[in-house]
């Protein structure tokens, strides 16, 4: 999944359950369920050797950069202060891909990290088609933006 769909239901899910002890479980588990669907995402063709690892951190670096932004519009305005559950659930939502960086990214995994990603690569099921690995993607984000 893009960075965008974690980072919104992190949020979403963060703010709805409002409570650590229900959200932290509830975001993690959710991250490997949106794997588990046919997506695309930034990643795709790395390991085939359609995409320069140059081009993925680029796009990953835009797409983060669009997920703050959504963020902020959709969790943070007008909201008084900061909400701190939001950017806590935005950021878990995407932890188990900032441990699979290293390896997809630098071609370095440490041994510790290795059964957490082989763990997440079980349920990591992207698709090269564009079309059909966006359109769940951004319906999700449609109704996020509906409920929040």
């Amino acid at each position: 999944m893009l960075s965008i769909s974690h980072t919104l239901t992190g949020a979403f899910l963060a703010t709805t359950l409002q409570h650590p002890v229900l959200y932290v479980p509830a975001v993690f588990a959710s991250h490997y369920f949106q794997d588990w669907f046919p997506h695309w995402d930034v990643g795709t063709g790395l390991s085939s050797g359609k995409r320069k690892r140059h081009h993925a951190i680029i796009m990953e670096f835009v797409e983060l950069g669009i997920s703050f932004v959504l963020l902020l519009f959709i969790f943070q305005l007008g909201y008084p202060g900061i909400h701190w559950a939001a950017w806590i659930g935005a950021f878990l939502g995407l932890v188990p891909d900032f441990l699979e960086a290293p390896r997809n990214f630098l071609k370095w995994e440490p041994a510790f990290l290795k059964p957490i990603n082989e763990f997440h690569g079980y349920f990591h099921h992207s698709t090269p088609k564009i079309l059909v690995g966006l359109t769940p993607q951004v319906i999700l984000w449609v109704v996020i933006w509906w409920l929040s």
